[in-house]
């Protein structure tokens, strides 16, 4: 058994690589599915979910939000927006089926009248979803932690918009996306890979990841939450323009404290504002002076879809790699299971 497996009770180094499948395989979730509203009844999307499901929100959003005819909210929490209501199409996303905050958010969007299409491998959600007759998309048993159904989780909701009108196309920029994610499976798994020569830079360091817009803060985001969650390591992200207006005034002083303390990954993408190069430029610069170092991952692949998934499996590797180095187990998350106990106790 290699040291990798030994370090990887649940096989995430292997769910990892299988995102291109896990992608290409979502498309076909949908089926046939039944009693969604039309075309002409939905005013607004919003999409429901926590963590590893709930990032699906945001794929969401910034892949079909710029193209669609109506505005996609995400909503992460208990208590849901006031507009939902018979014209608002609501996912609701929980691999487990049984997260807390979602059920919440589901009931009481189906309450305000919302059209529900349920996401889980079981659970609560799959049963409310029947007593509501409403659609629900079953997702495949054997992930064992949700963070690994990215595609799983991701793709169903945009196949829905498209089968309503609202995103025509989508099955298309899938595709492009699963050949890209191809392509960069085969150089993150090998030997050398630019994933673990940045981890092993980085290494020892706290990562703070920028990117610019939306899509770029999707990635940057998810980098965030994989190095918590699979490195068991504190991890920071922010985007452009906003940092600009507030976050690059703290690298001010400290510089002799930060220097030995972070190190600043910048996420690229083709789908940037004309002035955001700009900014990561002048940025740049400063960082340059107070962090132990900075480095720039550039997006591939053909379209806004395939772009973001390249940026996550290039940061899923780079978390992987980082929970190697440090000897951790990736995949069990015991302070995540203890502080549900901890919530659900009376």
């Amino acid at each position: 058994m290699s040291p990798v497996a030994r370090l990887d009770t649940v096989g995430m180094w292997d769910l990892a690589a299988g995102l291109p499948e896990q992608v290409s395989q979502a498309v076909g979730l949908v089926g046939d599915l039944e009693g969604l509203p039309g075309h002409d009844d939905i005013e607004n999307v919003v999409v429901l979910g926590m963590g590893g499901s709930g990032i699906a929100g945001d794929v969401v959003k910034e892949v079909a939000g710029p193209f669609m005819p109506v505005p996609v909210v995400v909503h992460k929490g208990y208590s849901i927006p006031n507009f939902i209501s018979e014209t608002s199409l609501v996912f609701a996303v929980s691999f487990s089926g049984n997260t807390e905050e979602t059920v919440d958010a589901a009931t009481n969007a189906v309450m305000q009248g919302g059209h529900l299409v349920a996401m889980s491998s079981g659970g609560e959600l799959e049963e409310l979803a029947a007593g509501w007759e409403a659609p629900h998309v079953r997702l495949p048993d054997g992930i064992p932690m949700p963070r690994a159904a990215i595609g799983l989780v991701s793709v169903p909701p945009l196949v829905v918009l498209e089968r309503v009108g609202l995103f025509p196309g989508a099955t298309s920029w899938v595709q492009a996306a699963v050949e890209q994610l191809g392509k960069r499976r085969d150089q993150l798994v090998a030997d050398g890979s630019p994933a673990e020569h940045l981890a092993r830079t980085i290494d020892g360091s706290i990562p703070i990841i920028y990117s610019g817009g939306g899509l770029g803060g999707t990635a940057a985001m998810r980098w965030k939450c994989q190095v918590n969650e699979n490195a068991k390591a504190p991890a920071f992200h922010n985007s452009y323009p906003e940092l600009c207006h507030n976050e690059v005034c703290g690298w001010g002083q400290h510089g002799d404290i930060t220097r030995q303390v972070f190190q600043a990954v910048t996420l690229r993408h083709e789908f940037e504002h004309p002035q955001i190069g700009r900014r990561i430029s002048f940025v740049d610069e400063i960082l340059e002076e107070v962090v132990g170092g900075v480095h720039e991952v550039q997006a591939e692949g053909e379209g806004p879809m395939a772009q973001l998934l390249d940026l996550i499996l290039f940061g899923d590797f780079f978390s992987l790699h980082l929970a190697y180095k440090a000897g951790v187990d990736p995949g069990p998350i015991p302070v995540l299971d203890d502080l549900k106990r901890f919530v659900s106790e009376e």
